[in-house]
């Protein structure tokens, strides 16, 4: 008897369903904290689930936005950024959270505004030999060395089946100059609600670089090694693959991150946990300022 004909993988495969047809600012967050902190602005609000995670049209500051969290993570955050720019119709995406401060210069609460991102923890672990740590010499590690970690550039694919080596992935001119309008246009708070207050006033800074990586950073040798190595301002654990994947779509791209902790860099225990809510907020509060400002 013979066997009626399978379909092929070709035609099982199916084009992602729009949910929504209008043209929108995705706006991620990691915590909770900031996604409730941008949710307080909306209006027009609309529910969507994908793959488990909670999709949420409608209007901030008369911006059409999508907001979602992304979890922490940099496997969550590309899974994610993904999951929207083949749902929805994205004009581009923003990154709204907290941060690890690298650079000396800033300051807990602190919004920043990075023109580029790396990930920084893509690397070969090398060997110990009789002469220190050696990578396989097949293997180009452009970067200083922290112990057995070398730090790479990460491939991205592109049209034609065709690969390409990045290190860094620039944000998007047009909307880093709009960012750039907001230096000293946005007062950030300085208290808590519990009247946990900073010991300056924190500022927007706009410029620099950022790097994501897979692991939460509470040490101050790394941190130093960081900002020596790739002149960071700010690490976290989302930003930079959310930066690749938009590349890999041709969206555009920006992140806002306010700085909760010093990534071991201060006197005492982690700061995060102090000041994750005022790092929220403010970097919410810049986010908005920044959809308020965006042409139409």
């Amino acid at each position: 008897m013979a066997l009626a004909a399978l379909p092929s993988t070709a035609a099982l495969a199916q084009d992602p369903q729009t949910l929504d047809e209008a043209p929108r600012t995705a706006v991620v967050s990691a915590f909770e904290p900031e996604w409730l902190a941008l949710q307080e602005a909306l209006i027009e609000r609309e529910e969507h689930e994908i793959a488990g995670v909670e999709f949420v049209t409608g209007r901030i500051e008369g911006r059409r936005v999508v907001l979602f969290l992304s979890g922490v993570s940099m496997v969550n955050a590309a899974m994610t950024a993904q999951i929207a720019i083949d749902h929805f119709n994205l004009r581009e995406i923003v990154f709204s959270g907290i941060a690890g401060g690298v650079d000396p210069q800033q300051s807990i609460g602190d919004v920043v505004v990075p023109e580029r991102w790396a990930q920084y923890l893509e690397a070969v672990f090398a060997r110990e030999t009789d002469e220190g740590f050696t990578p396989p010499s097949f293997i180009e590690t452009p970067f200083p060395n922290y112990g057995m970690i070398f730090p790479r550039e990460v491939d991205v694919a592109r049209a034609g089946g065709e690969m390409e080596e990045h290190f860094w992935f620039q944000v998007d001119g047009a909307l880093f100059e709009t960012a750039r309008q907001l230096t000293n246009a946005v007062t950030l708070q300085l208290c808590t609600s519990d009247d946990t207050c900073l010991s300056e006033q924190p500022t927007i800074r706009v410029g620099g670089s950022g790097v994501s990586g897979q692991a939460f950073v509470d040490n101050g040798a790394f941190r130093d090694y960081v900002f020596e190595t790739f002149g960071a301002n700010v690490l976290d654990m989302e930003s930079a693959a959310v930066a690749h994947v938009a590349y890999a779509n041709d969206v555009p791209f920006i992140a806002f991150r306010s700085v909760s902790d010093l990534a071991g860099g201060g006197p005492s225990e982690n700061e995060m946990a102090t000041f994750m809510q005022i790092a929220s907020d403010n970097s919410a509060r810049v986010v908005r300022a920044f959809l308020a400002a965006l042409p139409e």
